[in-house]
């Protein structure tokens, strides 16, 4: 459909399907056909916003050439592979589902039709991970923080799902290679759910990666460090800003424009770098468009949301594992407050 519309139908108008709503609505390249959610009054709202009705999964199937799938977590297998089997192609919010196995069928699904299924690991297309991913190698070490205030939106899964699979991603995304060993700790503090969390992953090539995500902290902050045997970034991603020491070429002879000497450390070189935030959703949605439309590679795509799906599901795994330990060792007492632990 190189000259037409992407139809694009919204399943589930919580905070993101009002956002994808309004994405597609000013789409150059997409038409907003419907919005369908079970609380029908959230639907009309989000619809009235921006210029859709509200329809049932039926009718948003029938008027639809795609679906974006933003409803919570539990619900995106079948809402997914629902639109699948009906011939949709799919743009699901992350994560891709709520098992490996789940994710495999809808990765099967779209391949045996012919569909594209995009995840929505939205900081693929940030202007921070752009930045990052172009000055450095092989990463040996990477440290990622990602913590925020309490908000009740997101608590129906753990941080892990929440906020965690966010660094999880952009970290598989740097290091190429499989997961070694996980080990990681965990706290359910105001949701049923853990609310903090801290995972140590050791990878096959010798990489490792410690990342922290909170969603209980009085402030929100996001950085991520990464050491490689030639270069170090530091990224401030609320400052937008990332800090470089790299070794200057020996046949460079001086550092390249914009860089300074690091002193003290000879053959290195110090670089500030800046981005401008662009629209990542817009970006998101442009590449799924492009994906449908123009048949150009599905960047995020199925295998890669079924990846940091693993990695999140171990992270949780070892979690558990962990309060088993500390249950048995006398180190928490189950029937208290620290049964909070973990789920």
């Amino acid at each position: 459909m190189p000259n037409s519309k992407l139809r694009i139908g919204i399943a589930g108008a919580g905070h993101f399907g009002r956002y994808h709503a309004l994405k597609v609505a000013a789409s150059s390249r997409c038409r907003l056909t419907g919005i369908f959610d079970p609380d029908l009054e959230r639907a009309k709202t989000v619809g009235w916003e921006a210029g859709a009705k509200q329809v049932c999964f039926e009718d948003l199937l029938n008027l639809s050439d795609a679906l974006i799938v933003a409803a919570p977590a539990e619900a995106h297998y079948s809402l997914a592979a629902q639109a699948l089997s009906a011939g949709k192609h799919v743009l699901v919010e992350k994560p891709i589902a709520a098992s490996l196995a789940q994710a495999d069928e809808l990765g099967a699904l779209a391949k045996q039709r012919g569909l594209v299924l995009q995840v929505g690991h939205l900081e693929r297309f940030s202007a921070a991970y752009q930045a990052m991913a172009g000055r450095i190698g092989a990463p040996l070490y990477i440290e990622a923080t990602r913590i925020a205030p309490f908000k009740p939106r997101g608590t129906d899964v753990s941080v892990i799902l929440d906020l965690m699979i966010h660094d999880l991603d952009l970290v598989l995304a740097l290091v190429d290679s499989e997961i070694d060993s996980v080990d990681a700790l965990g706290a359910a503090v105001a949701s049923r759910h853990e609310d903090i969390a801290n995972a140590r992953l050791r990878f096959r090539n010798g990489a490792v990666a410690t990342i922290t995500a909170s969603r209980i902290s009085p402030r929100t902050e996001r950085r991520m460090r990464i050491f490689g045997q030639d270069c170090y970034i530091a990224a401030d991603f609320s400052a937008r800003k990332l800090t470089v020491i790299a070794r200057v070429p020996a046949e460079a002879g001086s550092p390249p424009g914009g860089q300074q000497p690091v002193p003290g450390i000879a053959g290195f070189a110090h670089e500030d770098v800046s981005w401008d935030d662009h629209d990542s959703l817009a970006a998101e949605h442009a590449a799924f468009a492009a994906s449908v439309l123009d048949g150009a590679p599905v960047l995020v795509d199925a295998a890669v949301g079924r990846r940091a799906l693993a990695a999140a599901l171990a992270v949780g795994e070892n979690m558990r594992q962990s309060r088993e330990k500390m249950a048995a060792s006398g180190l928490i007492d189950v029937a208290g407050p620290a049964d909070n632990l973990s789920a």
